[in-house]
């Protein structure tokens, strides 16, 4: 394994945990050249997921690993474990191969990640929604948070601008 500090490939495994009931493994690793430890997860990738249809129509292979860093990123300086993490990424990963394509659009990878982050942690699924729905400006963000706090029944359209109402003093 290539260490991400002095790149090395020479290492030893100090560490084997067994993850997200079995579907990953955690290794604690150290260089031998440097010393440097680090950690490396491994997982089996489906094979009936090969490809993720981008919107600009490109097409990709599927990565658990980048959509683990994904996650990673909207949930930075969150209180929210790795298990947990590791736990999103499985069972996204799972609900995509249960889909009857292997041609997957990555809108649907987005929702899915979405109404994952929003039962685990509101801010890292505002900072995932604002990527993945391209906020342009802070109306976006409250229109977003203005969703999370309203009924099903009440959700606002997407692209529709939702103003505070007007206090008397504005009359």
């Amino acid at each position: 394994m290539l260490c991400p500090k002095c790149h090395s490939l020479e290492d030893k495994v100090i560490d084997t945990r067994i993850m997200n009931n079995g579907e990953t493994i955690r290794r604690r690793r150290q260089c031998l050249n440097c010393n440097y430890r680090f950690s490396t997860h491994e997982s089996i990738i489906p094979v009936n997921i090969t490809t993720v249809l981008k919107r600009d129509g490109r097409r990709e292979e599927f990565s658990p690993e980048k959509l683990r860093e994904g996650i990673r990123m909207a949930c930075w300086k969150r209180n929210i474990s790795t298990e947990v993490l590791d736990g999103l990424v499985g069972d996204i990963t799972i609900r995509l191969t249960l889909l009857p394509q292997d041609e997957i659009p990555s809108s649907m990878i987005g929702e899915m990640v979405m109404e994952a982050l929003k039962g685990v942690d509101e801010v890292a699924y505002v900072r995932y929604a604002s990527v993945y729905r391209k906020f342009q400006d802070t109306k976006a963000f409250v229109n977003e948070i203005k969703q999370l706090k309203k009924p099903e029944g009440d959700k606002v359209v997407p692209g529709e601008v939702v103003l505070p109402p007007k206090s008397e003093e504005s009359k």
